[in-house]
């Protein structure tokens, strides 16, 4: 039997799965979900022992357990570095959703739940091509499976673990699945993340809310002050205005621009499913430069006063935002944090006090398109779509990337399958069960072609 047929008999059994983990709500972020996050740890384990590991463990970190396994088919093999991460972002608001965030719902060949394509979704397709090949008797890598549960809240224990066990993740290839492709019709592969700095801003008035009317004009009112330094971090041109923000951002000659312009992008079709007018960012970049090569700084949420229902005439004590910024080559997220920070610092009036806490951060990377791990893709992305995919510079972050070329000195190849419809991170989010088994029949191809070019190399 080949992987393809074994694949299309086992179709239902991989969804069903696939369903039970995204029915754990594994919030990293969330302490009252520490239990399910433990929980889809196990699962994911115990899944891969029944595909048929050697090993599997649940590696126990000051934070959430990494579960890794191993199949070693020959030492003088090639070896597979798969990594993906287990948790999930939180499902608020909750109202948003037009079924619970946490019961799997199948609509129009999509799976409607958190976590669907970030990354459950996307992840657990490497197990399922794994037990494919097993099942079929054509693995030709050792593979090494490192799957974590705190992505989503900035990697801290993976990075201990890395640099405590370079011997136990020794590979030639780690191979993620946790970007996108262009369309169903147009698959690519990703060569560039963008890098984070995440904050936290407080801002403290007086001791205690007020009367709106007794106070207001003569005591400073936080919200206001916090909105107007947040405004003025940004230019009418959506510039940065901190000075030395873009001092080290790699610029792309016209020719690299020219190049990037050749993906397919329809800005009309963009705007509609956004159901938004016209698009906005810095003034002389396309809306594919701006995601892709461009830094950027939001806000992620702003809130203080009163935000009950009917009204109540007060004047906060305190307001607070959290900001974080998309960095790209060669920014330092380090370096952007403390910018940050010196800003509030120094621009916040003496009638306020700043408090900024520094969250998670990340540093930019870009992938080679020369490594055999990247022909390999290429090749497997052939043969299952019939098209040569076009390599890509993704606006999302992947903190982990850059620790990965830095401390194990591998190359990540970006396989991803998602799609930006796919509305990760926000409610409703999906993954189609298109992507979902194309991912891992394109998987499977990946283990095959690297294994020929390693060895002819």
């Amino acid at each position: 039997m080949t992987p393809l047929e074994y694949l299309n008999n086992n179709k239902d059994k991989f969804l069903n799965e696939l369903l039970d983990l995204l029915r754990i709500p594994s919030v990293s972020a969330d302490q009252k979900f520490d239990g399910d996050v433990r929980n889809a740890a196990r699962f994911v384990k115990d899944r891969l022992l029944a595909a048929g590991v050697d090993h599997a463990e649940l590696y126990e970190t000051k934070g959430h357990p990494i579960v890794y396994a191993e199949k070693i088919v020959d030492p003088t093999s090639p070896t597979v570095l798969v990594y993906g991460h287990y948790d999930v972002q939180p499902a608020d608001p909750y109202e948003l959703w037009n079924h619970p965030p946490f019961e799997p719902t199948l609509k129009d060949d999509r799976i409607y739940a958190r976590g669907a394509c970030d990354d459950k979704g996307q992840m657990y397709m490497h197990v399922k091509a794994f037990e494919t090949m097993m099942a079929t008797d054509t693995l030709t890598c050792n593979v090494k499976f490192m799957i974590e549960g705190e992505e989503e809240v900035g990697s801290n224990s993976l990075e201990t673990f890395i640099k405590e066990e370079k011997g136990k993740l020794s590979a030639d290839v780690i191979l993620i699945s946790d970007t996108s492709i262009i369309n169903n019709d147009t698959p690519s592969i990703t060569v560039g993340l963008r890098g984070l700095s995440y904050l936290e801003v407080e801002i403290t008035g007086p001791n205690k809310d007020l009367h709106s009317g007794v106070y207001g004009g003569a005591v400073a009112n936080p919200i206001n002050i916090l909105t107007k330094l947040i405004a003025d971090m940004q230019d009418e041109n959506g510039r940065v205005t901190l000075p030395g923000f873009y001092d080290d951002v790699l610029e792309y000659s016209d020719r690299e621009r020219a190049e990037m312009a050749k993906a397919p992008f329809d800005i009309n079709h963009y705007k509609k499913e956004l159901d938004i007018q016209e698009v906005k960012g810095e003034r002389g970049f396309s809306t594919i430069e701006r995601v892709g090569i461009r830094p950027c700084l939001d806000v992620n949420g702003i809130w203080g006063g009163y935000t009950g229902p009917g009204s109540k005439t007060v004047l906060p004590s305190k307001a607070f935002a959290k900001i974080s910024t998309r960095l790209v080559s060669n920014q330092d997220s380090d370096e952007i944090t403390q910018m940050i920070i010196k800003y509030f610092e120094k621009k916040a009036p003496k009638s306020v006090k700043v408090k900024v806490t520094p969250h998670h951060g990340g540093t930019p990377a870009v992938i080679s398109t020369h490594s055999n791990g990247y022909k390999a893709a290429s090749e497997a992305f052939k043969q299952s779509w019939g098209k040569t995919p076009i390599p890509t510079m993704e606006g999302g972050s992947i903190p982990i990337v850059a620790l990965f070329i830095q401390e194990l000195k591998i190359e990540p190849i970006l396989m991803g399958f998602g799609l930006d419809s796919d509305d990760i991170h926000s409610p409703n989010e999906s993954y189609g069960l298109f992507n979902y088994y194309k991912g891992i029949e394109t998987i499977t191809y990946f283990y095959n072609h690297f294994f020929q070019i390693s060895n002819k190399s």
